[in-house]
């Protein structure tokens, strides 16, 4: 004759799909998601650098302190690399344009009215 198990529970399922580490919800539920969604209060200043560090030598240009929605940032990110010509990726809420295109990324967010400001050397 078989015994059931004391504790009983799930074992295992793949009803909700992805699961998250953390709150042990499915992905499209997770709270702490949003909580990592969220961005860092700025200061309202974006910075523009030059960056060659883990790269290779080469150079990418990047463009940090943007409020801007995912979406939005996607879009901006976009039309930044279509100005200057070349490739380049939005990660983390930081726009990366391959190439040194420091003063022209300025010129371009000056021009929506973004308050600009050149960082590092």
């Amino acid at each position: 004759m078989m015994k059931k198990r004391a504790g009983g529970g799930l074992v295992y399922s793949t009803e909700g799909g992805r699961m998250c580490p953390a709150c042990r919800s499915p992905m499209t539920q997770c709270v702490c998601a949003r909580a990592r969604a969220a961005q860092p209060p700025s200061d309202g200043i974006v910075r523009v650098s030059r960056e060659t560090k883990g790269r290779g030598g080469k150079a990418v240009t990047l463009v940090k302190g943007l409020q801007l929605e995912a979406a939005a940032l996607a879009a901006l990110g976009r039309e930044l690399k279509a100005a200057c010509g070349c490739g380049g990726t939005v990660k983390d809420g930081v726009i990366e344009v391959q190439g040194d295109h420091c003063d022209r990324l300025m010129q371009l967010l000056q021009a929506q009215g973004h308050t600009v400001k050149r960082a590092g050397g």
